[in-house]
């Protein structure tokens, strides 16, 4: 399965982006996403941003995330 996590870019530098949530940073190319800027959400996938998100989408997928890894990470 593969899985695109949303994190908010910190720092941008050329083409390469420091993203950050709930404390884990990641180093992400820009290059497949336009107009991209130092506090808005990508969704990122393979080092790579794949997507630009508002707040308020970035917030309640990363809400779900939190609650599936309190409820044992779905697994059976």
């Amino acid at each position: 399965m593969c899985l695109a996590v949303p994190m908010q870019v910190r720092t941008i530098e050329g083409d390469t982006a420091l993203c950050e949530i709930d404390g884990v940073t990641r180093e992400a190319s820009l290059m497949m996403v336009d107009g991209v800027e130092v506090g808005d959400y990508v969704l990122i996938h393979a080092g790579f941003a794949i997507e630009k998100l508002d707040e308020q989408d970035a917030q309640e997928t990363l809400a779900l995330f939190r609650q599936i890894l309190a409820d044992g990470g779905g697994a059976s």
